[in-house]
């Protein structure tokens, strides 16, 4: 027992030591002209506080409490990251109208979403991946979709709604949401490919927002194994489709349509000297946030819409009669 509690004695003094000369160095090695606020405890800073408030619908009384104790500027700690918090109309107008700043995603989503995304892009890059996306999103392009979406969400309501007294909404918009996405991004049809890129992508979503330790039994470590699964599957839809395109030209029949997906588009895309526009990295990390951009703002926005009209007779009338 005498050893066994000298042991643990000694454990409790190494590990206070290092958390002492941690928070030193932290401390140590941050410059005075640096704004109110702290840092907090060096990778977790003030990460758990903000996902706790976010968690209870209390991110905005969390951010005003900042506000209130240190000022429109302070510093903190996200994520693993320095931050500052800015706040007002003149941080606004910095902000957006400075050419001193340029966005930039926390590490822990650089390593879920990729390093190569529009998200952490500048200048002549930024140009091309935006150009890029936005040929997919052209008007033209858009009204050849419609069919499709109407396939899935007809598909969805006789699976999911027909001949129930009621719905969980949020979690069925949510799974729609998805099955559309997948259907226009990667040409992805329904089936087990697609019910487990599902399941990662609940699990990457999950790790976003999550304290950045890799460690086995953590949020972020589970987002990442996720997102490996996801991009090697995004990377096999992506060779197999410029496999396809190839052989559609081999065989006399020119290049495939770009119509078809976000995937096919991308491969299709050439500067002016006949050269690819983005690479195989490229269009895979595209897509994956592609995949994460839509989703929970459609999802919620069906959702509110599906309440409004289950509480708003008149307006649901109007609809079945003018359908």
């Amino acid at each position: 027992m005498d050893y066994l509690a000298i042991a643990v004695a000694l454990v409790v003094v190494t590990a206070s030591s290092v958390a002492i000369h941690l928070l030193a160095r932290v401390r140590r090695t941050q410059p005075g002209n640096l704004p109110p606020g702290s840092l907090g405890l060096p990778v977790i800073g003030q990460s758990l506080g903000l996902l706790r408030a976010m968690r209870g619908d209390g991110g905005s009384r969390w951010i005003q409490d900042r506000i209130d104790r240190y000022g429109p500027v302070s510093k903190l700690s996200l994520f693993g990251k320095p931050t500052v918090l800015l706040a007002g109309p003149a941080a606004n107008k910095f902000l957006f109208f400075s050419g001193a700043l340029s966005t930039r995603q926390p590490r822990s989503v650089q390593r879920i979403l990729g390093e190569k995304s529009i998200l952490d892009l500048h200048g002549a890059d930024h140009r091309r991946v935006r150009g890029a996306l936005l040929e997919f999103l052209r008007p033209d392009m858009l009204k050849a979709y419609v069919g499709r979406i109407d396939g899935e969400v007809r598909r969805h309501l006789e699976e999911n709604w027909a001949g129930r007294a009621t719905v969980t909404v949020l979690p069925l918009m949510k799974r729609l949401t998805f099955d559309i996405i997948s259907a226009l991004l990667f040409g992805l049809e329904r089936g087990a490919v697609r019910d487990a890129l599902a399941g990662d992508f609940v699990r990457m979503i999950e790790g976003m927002w999550a304290v950045p330790v890799n460690l086995p039994f953590t949020a972020f470590s589970r987002s990442l194994k996720a997102s490996g699964r996801a991009r090697r599957v995004l990377q096999g839809i992506t060779l197999e489709k410029k496999k396809a395109s190839q052989a559609e030209e081999e065989q006399g029949n020119g290049k495939a349509s770009r119509n078809s997906d976000l995937i096919t588009c991308l491969l299709g895309l050439t500067d002016g000297h006949g050269e690819r526009l983005l690479t195989d990295e490229e269009i895979v990390d595209n897509a994956m946030v592609a995949l994460i951009a839509g989703h929970d703002t459609s999802s919620i926005l069906m959702t509110f819409m599906v309440r409004h009209l289950a509480n708003d007779d008149a307006t649901l009338a109007a609809m079945v009669q003018g359908k």
